[in-house]
């Protein structure tokens, strides 16, 4: 997050906001945002200081909300963070979002994906951060895409770099095993998978890296919605972390953290940590 958005407390800082909203050079959104690290919307307040607080940037969950909430809401984080996460947004979501944001910031970029439900806008001159961590998004089938999707951007938005690896579900190993060494490569895995879910389990058996399990409500019947998925993972014999169904946010969020982990502790691109770090190199 920009230096002048972080959450000022020390009285010569507040001070100097307070000089800053009364000469016009800011408003009372920015103001707010800065003193008490969130801005108060006509949707509800903004947690401003989330990315500082967690390394996670503020999203806007826009299902159960009108969209002129979600547009409220995405343009008072454009204005006080740089930018704007929207998910679960549908095309009217969309719509509103990119209609505000057009009066609020003209040379703002809006990019709305339909199939991954997210609008991601970035301020003119935003410089998204940079991690040297790389996350696999691996996904069974065509139907999980949608929240790997969601994970993907993200696990972008905080930094990673990521590999999307798809339809390699455990209905023909071969695809998966085409497949393995490019997934090896990667720092963190997110695995989605619906009906019985069995595939992070198979991918965490032949890979070092951290896997997240990301159970999708695909399939139908006894164990459907996501259920037998679910359930299959937190069985898991194999060593893996598992969210709850259609979290894509929070797998993307918790691959994220991760790679900032490994970016601090110096992590290289060959899976080892730098010498200058103090630590051996890992396999």
């Amino acid at each position: 997050m920009r230096e002048e958005n972080q959450r000022e407390t020390d009285g010569s800082t507040v001070r100097g906001t307070l000089e800053a909203l009364a000469s016009g050079e800011i408003g009372v959104t920015e103001a707010e945002s800065r003193i008490a690290g969130y801005a108060t919307t006509t949707a509800g307040r903004f947690d401003t200081a989330r990315e500082d607080r967690r390394g996670i940037p503020e999203a806007v969950l826009a299902e159960g909300k009108r969209p002129a909430e979600a547009a409220a809401l995405a343009t008072t984080a454009l204005e006080t963070t740089g930018r704007a996460l929207v998910t679960r947004a549908s095309p009217d979501h969309a719509a509103a979002v990119r209609e505000a944001v057009g009066d609020a910031a003209p040379d703002a970029d809006v990019d709305h994906d339909e199939v991954t439900r997210t609008v991601v806008v970035h301020a003119a001159g935003f410089e998204p951060p940079e991690l040297s961590a790389t996350v696999a998004v691996v996904t069974a089938g065509t139907a999980d895409a949608p929240v790997a999707g969601e994970a993907e951007v993200v696990a972008r938005e905080i930094g990673a770099s990521v590999d999307r690896v798809e339809d390699v579900g455990v209905a023909n190993l071969d695809r998966l095993l085409d497949q393995i060494e490019r997934i090896r490569e990667a720092d963190i895995v997110v695995v989605a998978a619906g009906r019985e879910g069995a595939l992070p389990t198979v991918v965490a058996g032949l890979v070092a890296a951290p896997v997240i399990a990301v159970p999708v409500s695909t399939g139908y019947g006894e164990g459907g919605e996501g259920a037998a998925a679910l359930a299959g993972a937190l069985q898991s014999c194999t060593a893996l972390t598992t969210v709850n169904v259609d979290a894509g946010f929070v797998a993307g969020a918790q691959a994220g953290l991760i790679a900032r982990t490994i970016d601090g502790a110096g992590v290289g691109d060959e899976g080892g940590v730098d010498d200058e770090a103090g630590g051996t190199g890992g396999g």
